[in-house]
């Protein structure tokens, strides 16, 4: 076998292997003399199968198996081999490509393109400048969040005056011409709450209402969803689009959410017990939560950030264009050439990016092991919980949580690809000039608006 590499320019390449008869012969033999062995067909006793039946039988299938074969390994050694780093796989020459005759052939020659990934090193100098964003915390956020936690930690207690929020609990009976229908619907133990009521006719006639009294409204007028009057009335929907009749309400019971206070109690609840001894340790530890919480989106800023820049540094390296369009069809047979064109720019700016990224990370010997995959995980599960206001969890119950996320294998690989990203961003923010700048909360959000 010979192997032939021509190069077009320094991301194209043509790699040619000639085969000889007498590279395959014997290999083809042996296979087909196995096959003699174990061949069973009608009127041959078992291994006594003439050798040009098998051959007739079996000869061209396992000839083209045993050059494809040959092919794949040796193009894919001499690859390894010369140290050649090539995007995606090797394409089959459209224009040198002969047509192969397994039939009439006893050498043959394949022909194949090579896409070459760019060669260039990677600098980073304090002349590369990115701006670290920096949220400010304002009493309004703090204010938010303590509101957030008198809201997640209050309790519902009875009261005997109505509010538009509270619920309402009584018997409703349907009433005609000023009365009580007898036959009419009756309903025990329904709920409302006034606030949901779309007519403020409505609404004004349950202000001031007390346990105990009796209201007389429309359910039609109240609501205009049948779907709550339905649920109103215990009825189906189809039924209630026929209501239009009054009812009487007499009010059971007033149920309204009174919100924490702000005490102790609730410092406990939030940050267990002892931690917050006052409302302005309080306000101090959400100001650190947040912040600490801010921390992860002005890392990913950053990270946006350092990614264009470095894309924009390295815009002159050169890629295989025609042969990246080529494969990337080839390997998505749902892309269209359109829908490519349209997205080619981004592709190879994400490409630059890989690229970048995975020379920094050998240049530097990155390493991402157990323990950085464990302090992700957690810190995820950290995140998580924060979402629900469940802030200073047992570091026992974050880590069982963050053991079950990595039982995922997809969570598992996109946690690694995520620190060694987080390595990479650390790399670069040690070696390019930061330019810190403080931001208010809706400055930074603006910044990611389309």
């Amino acid at each position: 076998m010979n192997i032939v590499r021509k190069d077009l320019d320094q991301n194209n390449a043509v790699v040619t292997l000639s085969i000889e008869k007498v590279d395959y012969t014997e290999k083809v033999d042996k296979t087909l003399r196995d096959y003699r062995k174990k061949a069973i067909i009608p009127g041959f006793r078992p291994g006594m199968v003439p050798t040009g039946l098998i051959k007739k039988m079996y000869g061209k299938a396992v000839l083209v198996e045993e050059i494809n074969k040959l092919v794949s390994d040796n193009l894919y050694k001499y690859i390894g081999e010369n140290n050649i780093k090539i995007f995606g796989e090797p394409l089959s020459n459209e224009t040198e490509q002969q047509t192969i005759d397994f039939d009439k052939q006893e050498d043959f020659e394949f022909v194949f393109d090579l896409g070459i990934a760019p060669e260039f090193e990677v600098e980073l100098t304090n002349k590369d400048k990115v701006t670290y964003y920096s949220i400010a915390i304002s009493d309004e956020m703090i204010d938010n969040q303590v509101k957030s936690y008198t809201r997640r930690y209050g309790k519902y207690i009875q009261e005997d005056t109505v509010e538009e929020k509270d619920m309402l609990k009584g018997e409703l009976l349907e009433m005609a011409f000023g009365k009580i229908n007898e036959a009419g619907l009756k309903v025990q133990d329904a709920t409302l709450t006034i606030a949901y009521m779309k007519d403020s006719d409505q609404k004004a006639l349950f202000a001031d209402a007390k346990k105990g009294d009796f209201i007389v409204f429309n359910p039609a007028k109240a609501y205009v969803d049948e779907a709550e009057i339905s649920s109103l009335l215990k009825i189906s929907k189809d039924a209630a689009k026929t209501v239009d009749a009054d009812f009487q309400f007499k009010i059971e019971s007033i149920t309204r959410y009174q919100e924490s206070e702000i005490n102790q109690d609730l410092f406990d609840k939030v940050y267990s017990e002892g931690i917050v001894k006052s409302e302005e340790e309080f306000r101090a530890k959400i100001s650190e939560n947040i912040q600490e919480g801010l921390v992860s989106d002005c890392d990913f800023k950053f990270g946006l950030d350092a990614q264009e820049m470095l894309v924009a540094k390295y815009k002159d390296i050169t890629f295989p264009d025609d042969f990246l369009k080529r494969w990337t069809l080839y390997s998505n047979k749902n892309l269209t050439p359109e829908k490519l064109e349209e997205d080619y720019s981004k592709m190879i700016d994400d490409l630059k990016w890989h690229l970048v990224k995975d020379k920094l990370t050998k240049a530097n010997d990155l390493k991402v092991d157990a323990q950085d995959v464990n302090e992700y995980a957690k810190k995820m599960a950290k995140a998580q919980f924060a979402q629900y206001g469940m802030i200073g969890m047992d570091d026992e119950v974050i880590a069982n949580y963050a053991k079950d996320m990595l039982k995922k294998e997809e969570t598992l690989k996109n946690i690694v690809d995520k620190v060694t990203e987080e390595k990479v961003f650390a790399i670069v923010k040690n070696a390019v000039k930061l330019e810190n700048k403080v931001v208010s909360i809706e400055e930074f959000n603006k910044m990611f608006e389309a």
